[in-house]
């Protein structure tokens, strides 16, 4: 008696990313290297690739930043990010990011209240606190 048939599935390509998709890959991770990266794609992907480069290295630094968070993926745990953050903060800086969270983000922190700024509060540390918001919930 015979063995039926084995019957192999048609193969396919594997799926790649579209090349804007690359293009930003290799501005995040190779900066300067960027086009260079990419010419490992083939002739006609690279070309296309580096026009998406163009592009994306004429946007400044925040909206490459939101542009990657756009295309890779959000945080879908900003709440635990902001815990885990203020739990490693110094007081100081505590209080100056509780002081600058929405108040979605406050209702977090039930034990905390929303404390007046302080005239010797510096510069710096307001802005590494906006900074370190902005990196817990993108």
């Amino acid at each position: 008696m015979k063995a039926p048939p084995v019957r192999v599935a048609p193969r396919t390509a594997p799926a790649l990313l579209p090349l804007a998709r690359f293009a930003l890959v290799a501005l995040v991770l190779g900066r300067e290297r960027a086009s260079e990266l990419l010419e490992g794609l083939g002739e006609r992907e690279a070309e296309r690739a580096k026009e998406h480069l163009a592009r994306f290295s004429a946007l400044t630094s925040a909206q490459r930043q939101a542009k990657v968070a756009m295309e890779f993926g959000m945080r879908s745990d900003p709440a635990q990010q902001l815990r885990e953050l203020m739990a490693e903060a110094p007081e100081a800086l505590r209080r100056e990011i509780f002081r600058r969270l929405p108040p979605y983000h406050r209702s977090l922190f039930p034990e905390r209240r929303v404390e007046p700024a302080d005239a010797s509060t510096s510069p710096a540390l307001c802005a590494l606190a906006e900074r370190l918001i902005r990196e817990a919930t993108r």
